[in-house]
C-alpha cells in the first residue's frame, strides 16, 4: 500500500490504483523487451493490411517529435506526475479515479524507466516506441507505445469522470442545471 494511507475507506483504492500501475508497468517494460528482441534492425512488420505497424523506434522526445532535445525535461515532467499521483491517492475514494489514475501512473513509470534506464544515459534515455497506426515511420499517427496508450486511456477516463461530476473522493459534484434549479426553487 502507499505510504500514508491509513482511511480503510480508500485503502481499497489505492490497492487498486497500485495493481493497475505494477501490471501496466510490467507489461509495458515486457513488450519493449519482446519488440527490441524481435524488431532491432528490421523493416517494419504490417498487421491487418497495414492498419498496424510494428517497428523500433527509439525516441528521445514526445509524441509528433515535440521536445526532442529537452529528454530531460520529459524524464523531470514524468517524475512530478509520479509524485503527484502518489500523494493524490491518499484521498482517494472512487473507483473510476483509482482506475484512470493507475493507467496514468503506470504509463508514466513506463516511460520514466527508459528515460533512465536506456541508452544514451540517465533522464535522457529514448524511450522505444512500437506501433505505427496506418502507415509505418509514424507517418499517418505517432508510434506509440503501452505506456503512451495507458497514459491517454487514463486521461480519457479523467475527462469523462470530471464531465460526469465524479470526484477523487467519491462525492459527486451536482450538475449546473440541477444546481440551477436548486436555486431556482429556493426562491419560491
Amino acid at each position: 500500500m502507499m505510504a500514508g494511507v491509513s482511511d480503510p475507506a480508500t485503502a481499497p483504492r489505492v490497492r487498486l490504483l497500485a495493481l493497475i500501475a505494477v501490471l501496466i508497468l510490467a507489461a509495458d517494460i515486457a513488450t519493449k523487451v519482446i519488440g527490441v528482441a524481435l524488431l532491432e534492425g528490421r523493416e517494419p512488420v504490417e498487421l491487418l493490411g497495414g492498419l498496424i505497424n510494428l517497428q523500433l523506434v527509439r525516441n528521445p522526445g514526445a509524441a509528433f517529435s515535440l521536445a526532442t532535445g529537452y529528454t530531460w525535461v520529459l524524464s523531470l515532467i514524468a517524475l512530478v506526475v509520479v509524485v503527484v499521483i502518489i500523494r493524490v491517492a491518499r484521498k482517494l475514494r472512487s473507483t473510476g479515479w483509482a482506475i484512470a489514475l493507475g493507467l496514468i501512473l503506470g504509463g508514466a513509470l513506463g516511460n520514466l524507466v527508459d528515460r533512465i534506464f536506456r541508452a544514451p544515459g540517465p533522464l535522457q534515455g529514448h524511450v522505444v516506441d512500437l506501433v505505427s497506426p496506418f502507415a509505418p515511420d509514424g507517418r499517418v499517427f505517432p508510434v506509440f507505445n503501452l505506456a503512451d496508450s495507458s497514459i491517454v486511456c487514463g486521461g480519457a477516463l479523467l475527462v469523462v469522470l470530471a464531465l460526469l461530476g465524479r470526484e477523487l473522493d467519491g462525492t459527486r459534484t451536482p450538475s449546473k442545471k440541477a444546481a440551477s434549479d436548486t436555486e431556482g426553487h429556493a426562491g419560491e
